[in-house]
């Protein structure tokens, strides 16, 4: 599968002036409305400034390929909402690219963090794999049970790299992130 068909995930980060968080919270609303609607776009998480982050807020954008995610990046709709940033953010925007398993240890509010380790994504893999297995069999043994094996195996592929991706790793890594990202 090549690049430009692979899901990728822009994280952006942006200092907010203080004082300023309300209009940029209604701005963050008003560029979600419009972005989800554009071809391509999965989903966005916003994650607002904790102590210590001198005001910093994230949002991670998710889109199917690098094409629709680079066709809303060059738009018009979202260069109007960029020009309104000036007055309400200080400094550069960060922004980066970034796709593959890494992407499921993502930690919400951290944009200059390095991939975790490999065994330590090797082991919560596994773990939160092995719950998700087993579930799925203890919820839906008798009914997968009735299917083809390949149909079988297929529906239990789909649902948990989905559930993976957009349910669970994002929550694991945030539960998990002092041990995975130790400072």
């Amino acid at each position: 599968m090549s690049d430009s068909t692979q899901p990728v995930t822009t994280l952006i980060a942006r200092r907010v002036r203080p004082g300023m968080e309300a209009r940029y919270e209604d701005w963050v609303r008003r560029i979600i409305d419009v972005s989800s609607t554009w071809p391509g776009h999965q989903s966005v998480d916003v994650v607002r400034p904790t102590p210590g982050s001198g005001g910093v807020y994230l949002l991670i954008v998710r889109f199917t390929n690098s094409e629709d995610q680079q066709a809303w990046q060059a738009s018009d709709a979202r260069a109007a909402f960029l020009d309104e940033l000036s007055d309400i953010t200080d400094g550069d925007t960060s922004l980066e690219n970034i796709n593959g398993l890494e992407t499921w240890f993502t930690l919400p509010g951290q944009t200059a963090l390095p991939t975790p380790s490999k065994h330590k994504m090797a082991i919560v893999i596994t773990v939160v794999v092995f719950f998700l297995v087993l579930g799925a069999n203890l919820l839906f043994g008798n009914f997968l049970a009735q299917l083809p094996l390949v149909p079988r195996v297929a529906v239990l592929a789909i649902v948990q790299v989905a559930l993976l991706s957009y349910v669970i790793m994002p929550r694991v890594t945030v539960l998990l992130h002092k041990w995975l990202f130790p400072s």
